[in-house]
């Protein structure tokens, strides 16, 4: 969401903004529709005026026995009051189309943000560790686990379609120890504060943080008006919602490890096999609120916060700049990181960092109170994946397999697998 007097004065840095998302220009259309409901508005508070000082001259022309100005004020009331109730209805229809317009506009790039046109042209940042050398021939992660017998697609699929999956016994077990170790490493290392938020919310949750109105098919919804959470930023983004906190109790940063549903409805013919692109999977996500003068660096830091999971898992990785065509609609600017999967022998993404300005902060009316001047300013948002719970398994499962099909237990997971240091059928 956007500022329009902002737009106003800055229109030609607005459609070049744009312009780097592959978008037409929308300044003129924007300034022009705003220009229409502001002078609407005016009209309709003139009138307002004019009613109230009318009814008040009437009774002077009553106190004065003059009938007939009377009767023509109360005719020109009248014609007032009726041009007030239609007026209100063409003020809230000018007001629902330019938020309209506003909501389905991406947000602006930063400038260091790569143009591009998709993920062919995102820029490659750095990478940790080197490709291991197995000295076997690599099994992708849905081979090892259904030669395990603990990864189960078929059943999964008989009772709940295509893109879920069953996992039990130790690869279970694995599944959650990742979870539980990477939710402590946040908030016990990293400064995150644990949340527990609801998985259903109301249509105005899933618009603050950008997802409607534009992307209502990738979501869930159940048949009491709620969606069905695609990602803890969601709820944790919209603790914020319609509220004002003080500058001294910034940054906040909150992490959460839930469930995420995406019917992934843009994804027919990718990832079919195995556990990367799920409709129900577990993901540790990080969210923070900051000042627009610290929102850039707390990017940096949250990106490192992803990257401690996969250097203490001893996972080989790399961080890439997402171009202005690959970027998220709430983005300003996005780092990926991807991990190598010998099985695929290609870098997957397993974290998405990107830090969003005050884009979601006006869609929510999320604010702050600085410590130095008067008013009210609107927070920078920011979310990112410190991981994603399933990828990581699947990552693990690759990365430490064995020639015989048994899955080494990374030290740092050892403490939440009881001790148990090895997978095997």
């Amino acid at each position: 969401m956007f500022d329009t007097k902002w737009i106003s004065e800055n229109a030609g840095e607005f459609d070049a903004g744009l312009a780097r998302r592959g978008a037409e220009p929308l300044a003129e259309q924007i300034i022009a529709l705003d220009d229409k409901r502001r002078a609407h508005i005016q009209k309709l508070q003139d009138a307002q005026s004019r009613r109230n000082a009318a009814s008040k001259e009437i009774g002077k022309a009553m106190a004065a026995g003059d009938k007939d100005l009377a009767e023509k004020l109360k005719s020109e009331v009248g014609e007032l009051k009726t041009f007030i109730q239609s007026g209100s209805d063409m003020q809230r229809q000018l007001d629902d189309d330019l938020k309209e317009l506003l909501s389905a506009i991406p947000n602006i790039p930063l400038a260091e943000t790569p143009d591009g046109a998709d993920e062919a042209d995102n820029v490659e940042v750095r990478q940790h560790g080197s490709q291991p050398d197995l000295g076997f021939a690599a099994k992708q992660h849905f081979e090892l686990g259904e030669d395990l017998a603990m990864m189960d697609f078929e059943t999964a699929a008989g009772m709940s379609g295509a893109r879920f999956v069953i996992l039990t016994g130790k690869l279970a077990r694995l599944e959650r120890a990742i979870g539980q170790f990477m939710l402590d490493l946040q908030t016990e290392q990293n400064g995150y504060t644990e949340v527990n938020p609801p998985l259903l919310v109301r249509d105005q949750a899933v618009y603050g943080t950008g997802q409607l109105p534009k992307f209502a098919d990738d979501l869930f919804a159940t048949t009491d008006g709620r969606w069905l959470i695609p990602t803890a930023e969601v709820p944790m983004t919209n603790m914020a919602r319609e509220s004002i906190v003080d500058e001294d109790d910034l940054p906040r940063r909150l992490t959460a490890l839930t469930p995420c549903f995406r019917s992934e409805a843009g994804s027919a013919g990718r990832d079919t096999r195995g556990i990367i692109r799920q409709h129900q999977f577990w993901k540790v996500e990080m969210v923070s609120l900051t000042t627009p003068e610290t929102s850039r660096a707390e990017l940096d830091r949250m990106t490192n916060c992803a990257e401690d999971v996969l250097k203490k898992l001893g996972l080989h990785y790399r961080v890439m700049a997402l171009c202005t065509g690959d970027m998220g609609f709430g983005a300003q600017l996005t780092y990926d990181v991807e991990v190598w999967l010998p099985g695929q022998e290609a870098f997957r993404e397993i974290s998405s960092c990107s830090v969003c300005g005050d884009f979601q902060a006006r869609r929510m009316n999320a604010r702050y109170r600085p410590s130095e001047g008067k008013g009210t300013r609107y927070i920078h948002t920011l979310n990112g994946s410190g991981l994603a719970v399933g990828r990581t398994l699947v990552a693990v499962m690759e990365n430490y397999q064995n020639a015989d099909g048994s899955i080494t237990v990374p030290e740092v997971l050892q403490p939440y697998m009881g001790g148990i240091t090895k997978i095997k059928g």
